[in-house]
């Protein structure tokens, strides 16, 4: 049987996990981006866009209120999937005229970053969701007795 405690221990581990990897993502996307991906159109931009929405999706993971943890975590999941996808594109058929190759810097950790914060987000948005209202007490508060309604 998994207690109460045990559900937010593991809770709290799957966020720590899915914020640092969400902003490992923003920080590999940045450090790209500052290294010379910023000169190259259109994938220039993304890169930054990426970097900042991936730090400020961090930030969200860390703050959120557990009961919008769920949502949060499932937006994070797309946006990580969706930067995962972007990147095979690139590496198979070329994204916006750029193709990349599985050789440069950073392809493979950026790869396993974003797969495994796939996995992560996804656990936790799961969880969250569905322990919502097991997690804290004080979100279930009791409903005040109603009164009893007479009959005619």
């Amino acid at each position: 049987m998994v207690t109460d405690r045990t559900r937010r221990i593991a809770v709290l581990v799957l966020r720590l996990a899915a914020a640092a990897l969400t902003a490992t993502m923003g920080a590999i996307h940045l450090s790209l981006w500052a290294d010379g991906y910023r000169d190259l159109a259109t994938i220039g931009g993304l890169f930054l866009l990426n970097g900042v929405l991936g730090c400020l999706l961090a930030g969200a993971l860390l703050l959120t209120p557990y009961r919008w943890l769920g949502p949060v975590a499932a937006a994070t999941a797309l946006f990580m999937a969706g930067t995962l996808g972007a990147l095979f594109l690139s590496l198979t058929t070329g994204l916006f005229g750029f193709q990349e190759s599985a050789d440069a810097d950073l392809v493979r950790p950026t790869i396993a970053v974003e797969t495994a914060g796939v996995l992560v987000l996804t656990t936790l948005g799961v969880s969250a969701l569905s322990h919502r209202h097991h997690h804290h007490p004080r979100e279930q508060r009791e409903r005040p007795a109603q009164a009893p309604t007479r009959r005619q």
